[in-house]
């Protein structure tokens, strides 16, 4: 039969373990680095202050191996509190849910294009099943009050999200109108005294020039009294002719003729 030569392939066996073990500590210690790396990365959402606000009322309650006397002391808190909290809890998952699917688009596109990083994709992942077990975790507290809410639970938050989005759209819109107006109001008014203030110069102008006039209009009216006055009456008067100065000359030469 065949002879194996195990001497010679013991260094190729011992070269596949070595490249064998290498490969998997290198996964190892990278996996172990992501891990750290994503663990320490900023949060996409700040802290869910109603779902505190929900756990904070359910560890509130006594609980039921307590003692009666324990129970006395610890107030129970209304099942219609705790249904609220949980509503208020579900209206803050739709709106982020909302910001999720309105920004996952525009995440990957930067993605593919290389304007952003690894570390801000990693970020959003780590957001979108954070929201997964949260929505899961909603539905089976909604169960757990009300058998059946949890199918339901959504809806209505929706609808709760949906109406205080538009009433901050409606504030938002009303304090954008009084703003507007009240930036009207001063236009209108330094309109107003722009275009008064141009009239008055205009009839200042008009006054300035009909007082002009009137000025050049005298000083070109001769004044009574004066040199020019004297002549100007000499010129004008009319010429007295009297008809006896023709028969006044003619008597001196008719007496002249009767003396020879």
């Amino acid at each position: 039969m065949f002879d194996i030569n195990w001497q010679g392939l013991l260094l190729p066996l011992a070269y596949l373990v070595v490249l064998v073990g290498t490969f998997v500590t290198f996964s190892t210690v990278y996996r172990k680095r992501k891990a750290i790396e994503s663990a320490n990365l900023a949060p996409w959402f700040g802290p869910h202050l109603q779902r505190n606000i929900y756990l904070s009322l359910l560890h509130m309650q006594p609980d039921e191996n307590s003692s009666a006397a324990e129970k006395k002391t610890q107030q129970k808190i209304p099942d219609s509190i705790i249904r609220a909290a949980l509503i208020q809890r579900a209206v803050e998952d739709i709106r982020r849910i909302i910001q999720i699917r309105t920004a996952k688009q525009a995440c990957s596109s930067l993605l593919q294009r290389g304007s952003v990083g690894d570390d801000l994709w990693q970020r959003f992942q780590r957001a979108e099943k954070e929201m997964e077990e949260e929505l899961r975790d909603v539905v089976m507290e909604a169960n757990a009050l009300v058998p059946g809410w949890g199918q339901i639970i959504f809806q209505s938050a929706n609808e709760i999200a949906a109406n205080r989005a538009m009433r901050e759209r409606v504030e938002e819109i009303e304090a954008q109108t009084a703003r507007d107006k009240e930036w009207w109001e001063k236009r209108r008014t330094n309109v107003k005294s722009a275009f008064m203030k141009e009239l008055d110069a205009e009839a200042a102008a008009a006054a300035a020039a009909d007082t002009a006039a009137a000025a050049g209009a005298a000083s070109a009216t001769p004044s009574i009294g004066g040199p020019g006055s004297v002549a100007g009456s000499a010129d004008s008067e009319p010429v007295l002719v009297e008809k006896n100065t023709s028969s006044a000359s003619s008597s001196p030469a008719s007496k002249k003729k009767g003396k020879k």
